[in-house]
């Protein structure tokens, strides 16, 4: 009987031998891409990038050996990111991680199959990405910055810095499907704080350039901006813009290194390293539609006081104890 046993177990194991090494080829290297709307020589996407790499090596990956990474940048132009997705699919890549709401969209639209990550993505429920936060449901999990969230902080910080005053310029992209979220949530801790909220819309630099125009003229106090793929790309020019108009303002990541006064929000490396970890899991057999998202664990306040300097304010002591970076 023992050996009528052995050979039915050594007959189903020749029969399935093929099978399971179809479906995992020996040597096959996954294939993981990481997708952006940023430039590839902006300094911030390659944090970013490194920050993910150093996730993966924590995790025991090493490119070229058990892991293969396809980076693919739109270069600043949200435009460009459905081509750029729907060739990443047409190659049928393993795992495709999206750093932004707009790059986890192209995909998305592109694919309802191959897994995606999304890393820093504003409101990913009422943008329609995941079913909830517990249960993604489809093909799409990750980490999300919780922005709208974090406007009445925002503006708590930007009120203590220049505690007298009254008109608060919001920029804001239409185009952003968590726009509306964040305004909702600005208006409320505007009317909270006795402020006045501006709202300003702009969709590229142009329409940048028109908004603080408009600031200029009727005469906004201080500007606040939320996480939007066009500010972070077009930092640089919404920092000069508001020293040239004298207004305090406070942004997000990346922000005070390129001339900005204040930031305030989630590490984003600390996202971007994190968001190895669904890959991980994803490619040893998770489903993302099972995988909950996650919520920043970090976040970090930085202040430029040259900025702060040149626009004539002094940073409160109170906020200077809270800061994690100043920049001198």
């Amino acid at each position: 009987m023992r050996l009528i046993g052995l050979a039915v177990v050594l007959a189903v194991s020749l029969t399935l031998a093929p099978l399971v090494a179809e479906a995992q080829p020996a040597g096959k290297v996954p294939r993981v891409a990481y997708l952006t709307p940023w430039s590839d020589s902006d300094p911030g996407r390659q944090r970013g990038l490194e920050a993910f790499r150093q996730g993966l090596r924590e995790l025991g990956y090493v490119e070229g050996r058990n892991i293969s990474i396809e980076s693919r940048s739109a270069e600043g132009k949200d435009d460009r990111l459905p081509a750029l997705a729907a060739d990443l699919v047409r190659s049928k890549v393993d795992v495709i991680v999206a750093a932004s709401g707009a790059a986890t969209r192209a995909v998305q639209q592109t694919t309802r199959t191959i897994p995606i990550v999304m890393s820093l993505v504003a409101d990913p429920v009422g943008s329609g990405l995941v079913a909830s936060l517990a249960r993604p449901g489809g093909n799409v999990t990750g980490l999300t910055i919780m922005a709208p969230d974090l406007m009445a902080k925002r503006l708590e910080l930007l009120k203590e810095v220049v505690p007298k005053v009254s008109r608060v310029a919001f920029l804001t992209n239409p185009d952003n499907p968590a726009s509306a979220r964040f305004l909702r949530e600005a208006e409320a801790a505007a009317r909270a704080l006795g402020v006045r909220l501006q709202t300003l819309e702009a969709r590229n630099p142009q329409e940048i350039d028109s908004a603080f125009a408009v600031m200029t003229r009727e005469r906004a106090g201080a500007l606040l901006y939320p996480p939007d793929a066009i500010f972070f790309t077009q930092r640089r020019q919404v920092a000069e813009l508001a020293a040239k108009g004298r207004l305090p303002s406070l942004g997000t990541s990346d922000y005070p290194d390129a001339g900005g006064l204040m930031s305030y929000g989630p590490n984003i490396p600390d996202l971007e390293r994190r968001s190895a970890t669904f890959v991980d899991r994803i490619l040893k057999g998770a489903k993302p539609a099972d995988l909950p998202v996650e919520q920043p664990t970090k976040f970090e306040l930085v202040i430029n006081l040259k900025t702060a300097k040149a626009l004539g304010l002094t940073i409160p002591p109170s906020v200077l104890l809270r800061a994690d970076q100043v920049i001198q």
